[in-house]
């Protein structure tokens, strides 16, 4: 990913960098609005002022957004046929395989997706996520409603992932432990790409 003097007037202002394969960046922020417009206009769900954004041909990205609402409410289909709309494989059998990794087993994956509460909403974008199989994850705050069993699986499975990863988190402990370049976004002015990670400066 290259991108070259991108700005979004009220939250950044000409931001350029470029992640290398293998990159596993966290990006650091004092203005959480900021962390998102930057990870709205990368996925392009919001559209730059000025700019460029340039994925690589074959790259497949993922997004997981800090606000998940759009994709569950007023939707009353159940957490089975929410996932299904992004499988290529319909059967229920392996639609159900996945949810399981997501700990939503029996009649739990019955329940309608407008119901479900903010952890439960998380593991089925998760689910979504895995079945997309992006080798590029932009994640906004994914630890989010999480409990704590989780979130130690969600950083395993980050520092495990073998693909390019933006992320940011509050949680020092996988930005420590996942993130081996960081960005700070300091102000709508000024952006840092620290290349050497080091906490105890």
């Amino acid at each position: 990913m290259i991108v070259k003097n991108l700005t979004k007037k009220g939250f950044f202002n000409n931001i350029s960098f470029s992640i290398r394969e293998g990159d596993k960046v966290a990006v650091l922020s004092n203005n959480a609005l900021a962390t998102t417009m930057l990870f709205d206009v990368l996925s392009g769900k919001e559209e730059a002022d000025s700019g460029t954004v340039h994925w690589g041909k074959t790259i497949k990205y993922g997004y997981l957004p800090q606000n998940n609402n759009p994709y569950f409410e007023g939707n009353t289909n159940s957490i089975v046929d929410w996932l299904r709309q992004y499988s290529k494989d319909q059967t229920e059998m392996y639609i159900r395989s996945w949810l399981g990794r997501m700990l939503f087993s029996g009649e739990e994956a019955l329940k309608p997706v407008n119901v479900l509460s903010g952890g439960e909403r998380v593991r089925c974008m998760f689910a979504k996520l895995m079945l997309e199989s992006p080798n590029f994850l932009l994640m906004d705050e994914p630890t989010n409603h999480l409990d704590l069993e989780s979130i130690t699986a969600l950083n395993k499975g980050m520092i495990n992932y073998k693909g390019c990863m933006l992320f940011a988190s509050h949680d020092q402990e996988i930005v420590e432990t996942t993130a081996n370049r960081i960005f700070d976004l300091i102000d709508e002015n000024t952006f840092k790409d620290l290349q050497t990670v080091n906490f105890d400066d």
